[in-house]
């Protein structure tokens, strides 16, 4: 199936009362896993990789370059509506690439910016964008990061929650086609789930008129997730929870292994003996138990854009 405008997803969303899950990968196996996985639900989905956790010189020597061609193959042969996110680019100009090579969406980390230069910057993102046909999220806010001590909620000093009135002036000034936000969202947390700002949220739906997004979803409780898409959002973002699920497949493979293994099959055949393809299997399950919770299961069926 063709690429589908993220917006496309994301309005129906809006309008069926869902969240689409975007899952990131980080090679074919991972990417694969979320494909099928959202074809097994019939659910859309939003494919893609992440540049936060991703060497900058190695995105910026080829990498992006590869991931759009390994994004591009797996989306087309897709039975699902699918987007090609690259997410969270480190730069302009790695967000410029992305759209030259494929990605129909586009995502600029401005978190850490001044607001005036982070305004700019994604304007003229958006303005290149909008050109070609490609979405754009911007953020506004900034999530702590648990690998450097954030505990997420409306106490925690290392976050910048967004503010309502500051949000629907930057969505206007931008033309961002989605906002993804800070309310007490974690980045990285796994030990707990983080307390959110219900409230916050419900005020930033009320001022702006954009879908909005949820990033740092492995953290993101569950309890919260039908009143957070009553309240705009349309898309939870997922990196974290399926890693972890990709290790412990691998993990629990290898302790099976003989002391004599024949490393053809067991790394890269795509087999069933293939290590690689226990971590993917793992994280499918994952994904599939994640697609439920937003609410995203068989809404693929007869699936037509407004």
């Amino acid at each position: 199936m063709p690429l589908v405008p993220m917006t496309a997803l994301l309005k129906d969303a809006l309008a069926r009362g869902y969240g689409v899950g975007y899952f990131e990968a980080w090679d074919t196996y991972s990417l694969e896993a979320v494909c099928e996985a959202a074809e097994e639900e019939q659910a859309p989905v939003i494919l893609g990789f992440g540049c936060m956790m991703m060497d900058s010189a190695w995105l910026d020597n080829g990498g992006i370059a590869l991931l759009a061609g390994i994004g591009r193959v797996v989306a087309n042969r897709a039975q699902v509506p699918t987007a090609l996110l690259l997410n969270e680019a480190q730069t302009l100009d790695q967000a410029m690439r992305a759209m030259e090579l494929g990605f129909n969406a586009v995502m600029l980390d401005t978190s850490a910016w001044p607001l005036e230069e982070a305004e700019g910057v994604v304007r003229q993102l958006a303005r290149a964008a909008h050109a070609r046909g490609v979405a754009v999220e911007a953020e506004l806010g900034r999530l702590p990061d648990a690998i450097a001590g954030g505990s997420g909620g409306i106490d925690d000093s290392t976050a910048r929650l967004t503010d309502p009135e500051q949000a629907a002036a930057f969505v206007e000034r931008t033309g961002a086609d989605c906002l993804a936000v800070s309310i007490g969202n974690v980045h990285l947390l796994t030990a707990s789930a983080a307390p959110v700002d219900m409230a916050r949220l419900e005020a930033i739906h009320r001022s702006v008129r954009v879908p909005l997004v949820i990033h740092g979803g492995t953290s993101f409780p569950a309890e919260a997730v039908p009143a957070a898409i009553a309240n705009g959002v349309a898309k939870f973002n997922v990196g974290t929870a399926i890693k972890q699920a990709f290790v412990e497949g691998m993990r629990e493979a290898v302790g099976r292994w003989p002391a004599r293994v024949d490393v053809h099959a067991a790394l890269g055949s795509h087999a069933k003996d293939d290590f690689l393809n226990a971590g993917k299997a793992a994280m499918k399950a994952k994904v599939r138990e994640l697609i439920r919770l937003y609410g995203g299961s068989g809404r693929a069926v007869n699936w037509k854009p407004e």
